[in-house]
């Protein structure tokens, strides 16, 4: 599975901006992590293909939103109300197994990485 990320930029705080992770195969769950200049790699949200369930970082939530749309095999994280700690390069990853226990917060979950896309959130 190869994944594409992409519409990262500059964005003022409060604004929105949109992003995409268009793959060219199948997977079970999508999710979306970020890595900020200095700091470790964080869990940012997740849907679940088949049933669209979604897991949220608490931080996240109220604030961003994922989505899928099955037709273009893609899914976005929608960023509303940005603020500059957004600032991170974010990064699409896909699980092609489904079921058994599993943490979809853990990037060791996930079997594919995109190649991320840098937002800049400007004060």
């Amino acid at each position: 599975v190869q994944l594409q990320a992409s519409g990262g930029g500059l964005v003022q705080s409060g604004g929105s901006l949109r992003l995409s992770c268009t793959a060219s195969g199948t997977y079970n769950h999508m999710g979306w992590f970020r890595q900020a200049p200095g700091k470790e790699r964080e869990f940012v949200a997740s849907i679940t293909w088949r049933n669209g369930t979604r897991v949220y970082a608490d931080s996240m939530k109220g604030r961003f939103t994922v989505s899928r749309d099955g037709a273009k095999n893609t899914v976005y994280l929608q960023m509303n109300g940005p603020h500059p700690e957004d600032t991170a390069v974010y990064y699409c990853a896909a699980k092609t197994s489904y079921g058994g226990t599993i943490d979809l917060q853990i990037g060791a979950e996930y079997d594919y990485w995109g190649q991320g896309t840098l937002v800049t959130v400007s004060s």
